[in-house]
Parts: structure tokens; sequence; C-alpha cells
């Protein structure tokens, strides 16, 4: 299995890939390499980066999930209602974590109990919470004026909003815990061979299901931060999250076999996909809108291309390996 930081080579070409849109539409329009776009890139990437960190742990592990998109939705709505009837911040914000680690939880009981495949399981789930979304609102956008929800969307440090902040946080945290824990080499054994990891004294079960509460936890505090940063919690937001997440994180080197994969790969896998979005809007593009769900096709076709590549190689590898053992 390869983990951590020793896809160095994958890591390598996706800066290469990187460098080469930035500079591409830096030729096309001169404000795009600027402080100011780079900041509002980083912004657009903190709510796909908080979800793609809960992807990386599920398809590492041989799982998915379809439903961030519509959860985000439904706990920014929830987040929005609760505060607008009076009750603070912070209760808010407990009240939505517990209710998105409670649909992670429903998640993993359809996946391990049920026996459902995560595809079809969270697709459940992505009708249900997208359909709760518009039914607890009406319909309808819910504004909020709570003072430390307008902080959260307008604070900055160093320049950079909060959101941002929250993102790297997280992907740091997240991933020291995958490269250099108990529980991050449980995920990747989990998801190279989830028989032996059974036999080697795992609970594959429990680790799926504290992986998918982990991803109701980042679509809460995600959902808090998106309502913070658009001053309503509106229903039909972040359509198609879940898509540009995964993206990401196979353009990062994740594998959709299981067992491989990088937080750090993820990293740029996230600054990738809407360095791409951003240039696609500056470009001056006609339905440049369109063209994004072109691109981001075309950018998960190539990064499913090469995994199916590298899973190539490496089973030609192991299989060398063995035959020189013999």
């Amino acid at each position: 299995m390869k983990k951590g930081l020793k896809i160095n080579g994958n890591l390598i070409v996706l800066i290469i890939a990187l460098v080469v849109v930035v500079a591409v539409f830096s030729l096309l329009n001169h404000n795009y390499f600027t402080v100011v776009n780079m900041v509002n890139i980083l912004i657009a990437a903190s709510l796909v980066g908080l979800v793609a960190i809960g992807h990386t742990y599920l398809i590492i592990e041989g799982q998915n999930d379809l439903s961030p998109g519509a959860l985000v939705a439904f706990l920014g709505v929830l987040s929005a209602l609760l505060v607008s009837k009076g009750l603070g911040f912070f209760p808010t914000l407990l009240i939505t974590m517990v209710v998105g680690g409670a649909v992670g939880v429903c998640n993993a009981f359809m996946v391990n109990k049920l026996k459902l495949e995560a595809f079809i399981a969270t697709l459940v789930t992505q009708s249900v919470m997208r359909g709760f979304a518009y039914i607890i609102c009406n319909g309808k956008p819910v504004g909020i004026s709570d003072k430390t929800f307008i902080w959260v969307g307008k604070a900055r440090l160093l320049g950079l909003p909060f959101s941002v902040w929250l993102m790297i946080v997280a992907f740091i945290i997240f991933g020291i815990i995958l490269a250099k824990t108990r529980f991050g080499r449980s995920v990747y054994a989990i998801g190279g061979n989830a028989q032996a990891a059974r036999l080697a004294g795992m609970n594959p079960q429990r680790i799926v299901t504290v992986s998918f509460v982990m991803m109701g936890l980042l679509c809460s505090i995600g959902g808090i931060v998106y309502v913070a940063r658009m001053q309503s919690g509106q229903p039909s937001a972040n359509v198609n999250l879940e898509f540009d997440a995964i993206t990401a994180v196979i353009l990062g080197g994740v594998s959709f076999a299981g067992g491989v994969g990088s937080m750090p790969g993820t990293v740029i896998g996230v600054l990738l996909i809407q360095a791409f979005n951003t240039g696609l809007n500056m470009a001056g593009i006609p339905n440049a809108n369109f063209w994004q769900y072109v691109g981001k096709g075309a950018l998960l076709l190539i990064a499913l291309t090469a995994d199916y590549v590298r899973k190539v190689n490496n089973d030609k590898r192991l299989l060398a390996e063995s035959k020189k053992n013999r």
C-alpha cells in the first residue's frame, strides 16, 4: 500500500499541472494571478476542501458518499432557522453537528448493516436531505442577522478569511491523523483488504462508521461557514459539491480501488479544481459555467484513467515481486 507522502511522483505531476493551469489562465486574463484572485480561489475552495477531507478517508476505505452537497444545504438551512428563532451561535453549531453526525451514522448503518453499496445508500440520503432542505424552509432562503454568524463570514486573519484558515487547519489535523495514527493505518488496511484487516483484529464496520460520522461533522461545519458567508441558508445551494470533491480527491491520487492516497494529494487536487473553475469564468469564454461541467468531467476522466494505470502498474509490480520471491 502507498500512503502518506510516498507518492511523490504523483504530487510532482499535480503541482506541475496546477502551475500550468495558473500560467495558462494568467496569460488569458492578467487579473487572474493577483493576490485578490488567489484569495478568492481559496475562499471558493474552502467548502470543497472540507468535504474532500471526508471523501479522502471514505474512498481510501473503498467507500463513497454522494450526499454532502444536499447535506450541507440542509444543515445550512437548519442552522439559519435555529439562529433566526433566537438560538445562539454555539447552541446552533452543536445541534447542527449532532444532526450531521446522526446522518453519518445512518449512512454507515445502511452500508454496514443493510449491506447496501455506499453509492446507493448515500444517493438515498442525498435525495432525502435535499427534500428536507426545501421542506423546513418552504423552499425559501432563510436570512440571518446573528452577529457571531456574520463575524464568522467576514473575519480575516493575515488577509485570509476564517473559512480558509478553517480549511487549512482541517487539512493539517486530518492529514496527520491519516498518515501518523493507528486509525489512519486502519483506514488504509481495510481499503487494501477488508478481510485481512478483520483477521488482523481490526473492526472495519466501526472504522467505516467513524468515517461517515466524520463526513457528517465536516458537512455541518461547512454548512455553518457557508451560511455565515452568504448570510442566508439556501436549500438549492451546493448542487454537485460532492462531484467537485470526489474529482479533487481522485485527481489527488486516491484510488477508487481503495488503500491508496494521501491528504497532500487531495489538497493539490482541490486547488487544481478551483483554479480551473475560476479560470474558465475569468477567461471570457461564452457559457463558462456550462463549460465547467465539461471540463470537470474531463478532469475526472483523466483522474480515473491515471488511477487505472497506477493500479495496473502496481499489479504488475506485485506479480513480478511474487515471482522473484518463489
